[in-house]
């Protein structure tokens, strides 16, 4: 279900990076709903690495599992 073409991206990460908004966003759709996609916008990262821990820190800041991640695009889970 976490690499499925139907999931749509319903949060995204702009240039600033990890706000206080997109922190509780993230937080209100996993409440509501399973599964919730997230895309890092071009330039909020300058590479893989940097993509990587930004995931991961989100995925510890909303207490949700990171399930899936390519490229600039990851899914989170989290547990009812």
């Amino acid at each position: 279900m976490a690499k499925s073409q139907d999931l749509e991206v319903s949060v995204r990460i702009g240039r600033i990076g990890v706000t206080e908004s997109v922190i509780s966003e993230l937080s209100d759709q996993l409440s509501r709903k399973n599964l919730v996609k997230v895309k890092a916008n071009k330039g909020t990262t300058s590479d893989r690495q940097q993509r990587n821990s930004l995931f991961r820190e989100l995925a510890e800041l909303t207490r949700s599992n990171l399930v899936f991640q390519r490229g600039n695009v990851a899914v989170f889970w989290s547990v009812k």
